[in-house]
């Protein structure tokens, strides 16, 4: 009974709940996220729609039930199972009204979870199931969470000569073994053609199974990627597959590989050319088939020229490179973006379409896009909710701060490099690290990075790896810009 790598959020205020259904479905194959209460349920599904939520009933503010009301409404395509130490008929009833697809009583034991989780993404594989849903009165684009799951991926949009040589080479290779390198700045949609490329090859039934590298301490990475046996260390009270064993005859992505450390950088490569993997505490190795892509936002040929990456390493992920161009490179796209993003986010808060006014398309191509596609369209998001009339204007993407300090295309190319607008340089090129020697023009970005990052930090509840997962950036590289903002006296 594997996961295929269906999406899943745990919703409970207990940690050791969530540590405990985290485990049982992350082993079981599942990509899990965990949030501690319903209002940050809510912000995680906002940026990240899963295919099923699993949340305890009492919690304080937001409860199981009316999250489970909340859930329904704005994603109908996502099934909920209520969990409850507080057994009662009256709560059972009305979470079955509202449309709960289960309800379980704690203490449950992993197998209840797992045989679950396993009934609910088979309905959602179901024929029957897509039917109805495609029947059902759901405003077209209202979100990821609203489509079955097999149409769960995001567009692949643009029009510009530059991405569509992309996308044709990532159609190529798709169905290939050989490991795809995907380059480019964050936010300009590495994990999006990742997906792509799984979905279009001959390995699209199988599991996609993606592990951030950059999120997890090195003892954890590595137990992540490879597994453990059961006493392997202390607290392996379970034997564990590793992500390769669990994207077998499927895809595996490695989101920020440059963030490896030295140490795993031999195993992995070893694992990568011999197709098995040794867990931690194994006697013998295991044989997986498995499509390997990788991501970066680093410049890995510099970090293998200062020691920092193997360089046989780097020669068998880079079989493949794609690079991604950025944003402010897609001029014909910008505009095509802006649209679909104005209609997706119009139909999930279910507000009247609006359209760009001519300044504000104008001001959007003169724009330096230091977050990319990612910026665009929390730009936009925000821009459907405020905005008033029947054109989307200026005022309404940029606030009067935002506009003074707004870097231009021109200026925002000389700040892009190793990790995006967070560092110097561009790709391909040293970037320089002593940021008080650079232009004094570049101070509106770094304005407008600071001013990001504290944003990221408010939404995420102050999680660190939430916040640089918003922000498209390593856990790392946040932790060293809030020791930066700390010596200068801004946070």
């Amino acid at each position: 009974m594997t996961g295929n790598g269906g999406k899943i959020l745990v919703v409970d205020d207990e940690q050791e709940m969530r540590i405990s259904f985290f485990e049982v479905l992350n082993n079981a194959g599942y990509a899990v996220s965990v949030a501690e209460n319903g209002r940050m349920a809510l912000d995680m599904l906002q940026k990240n729609p899963v295919e099923l939520v699993i949340s305890d009933v009492k919690m304080p503010g937001l409860d199981g039930v009316e999250l489970l009301k909340q859930v329904k409404t704005s994603y109908p395509g996502t099934l909920v199972v209520i969990v409850t130490g507080f057994a009662s008929v009256d709560s059972a009833v009305e979470a079955m009204k509202v449309g709960a697809f289960d309800y379980i009583l704690k203490p449950c034991p992993g197998e209840v979870i797992k045989e679950t989780a396993a009934r609910a993404f088979a309905l959602l594989e179901s024929e029957a199931y897509s039917h109805a849903l495609s029947e059902s009165a759901v405003p077209a684009g209202l979100g990821l969470g609203a489509r079955p799951r097999k149409d769960l991926h995001k567009t692949i949009i643009g029009q510009e000569a530059n991405w569509l040589k992309v996308i044709d080479k990532a159609k190529a290779v798709a169905s290939s073994k050989a490991t795809v390198l995907i380059l480019g700045e964050s936010g300009t949609g590495k994990e999006v053609l990742a997906r792509y490329i799984h979905n279009e090859s001959d390995r699209s039934s199988g599991p996609f199974v993606a592990l951030n590298c950059a999120a997890l301490p090195d003892t954890l990475l590595e137990s992540e990627l490879f597994g453990h046996e059961r006493g392997a260390f202390t607290g392996a009270f379970t034997a564990k597959k590793g992500k390769f064993e669990l994207a077998d005859h499927g895809s595996l992505l490695l989101d920020e590989i440059g963030e490896v450390p030295l140490h795993l950088q031999a195993k992995l490569l070893r694992v990568l050319q011999e197709e098995e993997v040794d867990r931690l505490g194994g006697k013998s190795p295991v044989k997986f088939d498995v499509h390997v892509i990788a991501t970066t936002n680093k410049n890995l040929h510099e970090s293998v020229e200062k020691g920092e990456f193997r360089r046989d390493l780097y020669y068998r992920l880079n079989v493949i490179p794609l690079h991604l161009p950025s944003l402010r490179e897609r001029k014909k796209d910008l505009i095509l973006l802006a649209d679909h993003f104005i209609g997706k986010f119009s139909a999930f808060y279910k507000k009247e379409a609006k359209t760009l006014s001519p300044d504000a398309k104008r001001r959007m191509l003169e724009y330096g896009w230091p977050g990319n596609v990612r910026e665009l369209e929390n730009m936009i998001e925000r821009a459907v909710l405020l905005g008033r009339g029947p054109y989307l204007q200026v005022h309404d993407i940029w606030d009067e701060e935002e506009q003074r300090t707004a870097p231009t295309a021109e200026k925002a190319i000389e700040g892009y490099g190793e990790d995006s607008y967070m560092r110097g340089g561009v790709e391909g090129q040293p970037a320089d690290d002593n940021l008080e020697r650079q232009d004094a023009a570049m101070m509106p970005l770094r304005n407008m990075e600071r001013q990001m990052i504290i944003q990221a930090l408010r939404k995420s509840d102050n999680n660190r790896t939430h916040a640089a997962k918003l922000l498209g950036i390593s856990v790392r590289t946040l932790r060293n810009k809030l020791n930066e903002y700390r010596s200068q006296g801004f946070i």
